[in-house]
């Protein structure tokens, strides 16, 4: 009777021990390594949708789309609850060629940019991941188990790089990419209140993802994440053309880079023989550009040691 008391004592006692070794497994892999590769598309005033004027997801324009690669590492600080910092490389594009709506289509003007993202995000888990530490056997698909698939929502701050292009098809026919910030198309750097624009900026990454676990190691995953940014000069457009003339004396180059507006003969064309002077708007100073990423990804997990810092 005696040892059956002993045994019932020491279980009771060790109850709770228990229970917060099994609660606190996920801090075993708190660690992880992510790697991804994606598409990006640019919402900005060039390009987009075919009739009228539309900002942020009803200007989404799928012609557009360029690639990211992305690498990063995730910690969680709790269960349901991780931090994830990245670096990401990508390029974005529009043209107004590829829409219909009148305006931009004879306003004809393009860009491409090379763009170096350096975030860092906070997210929440909505479905909790699947903790399963005894296997390493590749988990078995089942429709049921998507219902359990890790599903989170996050929000962070992000700087990026970036310097918009567009080739120069004018008078010398060189057809080269050109770089556009220093030309000053806009009169930026070049007259009274017109300051040239940074080619670093911050931007505000939110979104959702998904994980699916396959092994006790490895997930796979997919993430999309538009970026709402501090500027509107992603595409090198953003307020009122100035006077060609002016600028042409001064830089040729810069003057058929700002006014490429198509010119016609047609009597019919709603817009015929246009050439624009100053003040007339060449974007939308209202709102600045925005950018997405949908990525999918590989994610492994680090052993964390007693330390507490992951083991390579």
């Amino acid at each position: 009777m005696k040892r059956q008391i002993f045994v019932f004592v020491l279980i009771i006692l060790l109850i709770p021990n228990i229970v917060d070794a099994q609660a606190n497994r996920w801090k075993r892999t708190r660690y992880e390594l992510v790697g991804g590769l994606g598409v990006s598309t640019f919402v900005g005033e060039l390009g987009g949708r075919n009739t009228g004027n539309g900002h942020f997801f009803s200007d989404y324009d799928f012609t557009s789309q360029r690639f990211v690669v992305q690498g990063g590492m995730r910690y969680k600080i709790l269960n349901p609850l991780a931090v994830k910092s990245s670096i990401s490389y990508a390029m974005l594009s529009g043209n107004d060629k590829k829409t219909d709506e009148t305006y931009r289509l004879d306003r004809n003007l393009s860009f491409r940019t090379n763009l170096w993202e350096l975030s860092a995000q906070l997210e929440y888990s909505i479905i909790p991941e699947p903790i399963n530490y005894r296997s390493r056997r590749r988990r078995k698909f089942t429709w049921r188990s998507l219902l359990n698939i890790n599903t989170y929502v996050f929000a962070g701050v992000s700087m990026f790089y970036y310097n918009p292009k567009a080739k120069d098809d004018g008078e010398d026919g060189t057809g080269k990419w050109v770089a556009l910030q220093k030309l000053g198309t806009e009169g930026q750097g070049l007259m009274e209140g017109r300051k040239k624009y940074s080619r670093i900026a911050m931007a505000f990454p939110f979104g959702m993802g998904f994980k699916y676990q396959i092994t006790r190691e490895m997930c796979v995953g997919l993430e999309f994440g538009p970026r709402y940014t501090t500027t509107d000069y992603i595409d090198d457009v953003s307020r009122s053309y100035i006077d060609t003339e002016w600028l042409a004396r001064n830089n040729p180059q810069a003057a058929r880079m700002s006014d490429r507006s198509i010119q016609t003969n047609d009597d019919s064309d709603p817009l015929p023989n246009v050439r624009y002077g100053p003040g007339d708007q060449r974007g939308e100073p209202k709102y600045n550009d925005f950018y997405m990423f949908t990525v999918a990804s590989v994610t492994y997990k680090l052993k964390t040691g007693r330390n507490g810092l992951p083991k390579f």
